[in-house]
């Protein structure tokens, strides 16, 4: 499996017990829509490799508790721990018209309501205190918070970002 035809859904906090069990953390907005999931991709040494599912129980704070096939001993998932769990894009849930998911935001036109175009969504920065839009602008990497009142549509069949920037973003940007 390629990273490209992934999303990284969590990763592995740490093991449980002594019988191979490890806590999963899911950095989604709605864990149970993977609570039927029947496997995993484990990044290991840049690569994907899948993990069969025997069980994984929803626990709170978008935890939960998951046992792979084959391991069996504690020692067995010690070396998972901290690695990055992905499953392919088409195993997204689908979401409404106006909604979005921040890799579909790459590549997309942004454009301001006052002064139009500005540039392609080079990446998508997902921090714990904010999420950002990088752009480049003027050769200038410029980032864009992705709140209500700044993002004001996504249109993704047209692959355009229509935006509403504060006032002087921009400048904060372009002088040295």
């Amino acid at each position: 499996m390629n990273k490209d035809n992934c999303f990284q859904l969590g990763y592995i906090a740490k093991v449980h017990g002594l019988h191979g069990e490890v806590v999963l953390v899911l950095d989604v907005d709605f864990p149970e829509d993977y609570e039927d999931v029947k496997h995993l991709f484990v990044e290991k040494n840049n690569r994907l490799i899948p993990h069969f599912l025997e069980h994984l129980v929803p626990q709170p704070n978008n935890r939960f508790l998951a046992k792979f096939e084959e391991f069996d001993h504690v020692d067995q998932v010690k070396a998972l721990v901290g690695t990055a769990l992905y499953l392919p894009l088409k195993e997204l849930p689908d979401l409404s018209e106006d909604q979005y998911y921040f890799h579909d935001l790459v590549g997309c036109q942004v454009i301001d309501e006052e002064m139009g175009e500005l540039g392609e969504v080079a990446v998508i920065y997902d921090l714990e205190t904010q999420d950002l839009i990088g752009m480049n602008y003027q050769e200038k990497e410029v980032l864009i918070p992705i709140q209500e009142g700044i993002i004001q549509k996504v249109d993704k069949a047209a692959k355009k970002v229509f935006c509403r920037l504060p006032e002087g973003l921009l400048d904060i940007y372009l002088n040295d």
